[in-house]
């Protein structure tokens, strides 16, 4: 069964799961891109809140690549699976490698998508990082580490649709887990929506300056939209 139209559609469910996040100021909703962008372009629309990136890199194990042995991301933040490290036995300079590699690729991405903009303040702030779908959850896990090193006041995350055990996992890592809905059996998240064509970069620059263009126009005097 397909839930969601497309991202644009799941992004406004979404947002109704989190109607109690509206019109605060101190609300910020940070999307994973790429696929989360649109979702959080929803989101942050009908919340009355700012949006903007969070750029996340996995740091491969040497050898091993998809085993992450940590991550970077927006902000100069560096998490380290302290198990994985130790358990294999990296050395410092094989982590620095891999973060350098990695720095330079999250760099190139910040530029393409926030362009001149500085990144957001966490610090105080109530954030929603969003996703457009749980599966293992890897990237979302390595991002609310990070995001939780800069002392935000309320950490959320939020998502369309995620497996049942992810989203039960990431109670640890956050303050409050919103998975729209939890299909059982779970396969894919491509699964659950009609349209789930692959965001371009282009996309995401766009949704971010519409974003910042109608959150600008909202503190002249607009209300947020109804979820």
């Amino acid at each position: 069964m397909v839930r969601f139209r497309d991202r644009f559609e799941a992004g406004r469910v979404l947002a109704g799961r989190l109607h109690a996040y509206a019109g605060r100021g101190d609300v910020l909703v940070l999307a994973l891109p790429r696929g989360g962008v649109p979702v959080g372009f929803e989101v942050a629309r009908r919340l009355g809140a700012p949006l903007d990136v969070f750029v996340v890199r996995k740091l491969g194990t040497p050898g091993h690549e998809e085993l992450a042995m940590g991550a970077i991301a927006t902000g100069g933040v560096r998490v380290l699976n302290e198990d994985v490290v130790e358990s294999l036995n990296i050395p410092e300079r094989a982590i620095a490698r891999a973060t350098e590699r990695e720095e330079l690729e999250l760099a190139r991405r910040e530029r393409l998508f926030r362009g001149s903009r500085p990144p957001p303040r966490i610090e105080g702030q109530t954030v929603i990082l969003v996703d457009d779908g749980l599966a293992t959850g890897s990237t979302m896990r390595a991002g609310l580490m990070a995001l939780r090193q800069r002392a935000p006041a309320r950490l959320v995350a939020a998502v369309p649709v995620g497996a049942p055990e992810t989203c039960a996992e990431l109670q640890e890592l956050a303050d409050e887990v919103i998975c729209a809905i939890t299909p059982e059996p779970f396969f894919a998240v491509g699964q659950w929506y009609g349209d789930f064509m692959q965001t371009s970069d282009e996309e995401v620059y766009e949704l971010l300056e519409r974003a910042a263009h109608e959150h600008e126009e909202r503190g002249a005097g607009a209300s947020p939209e109804a979820p």
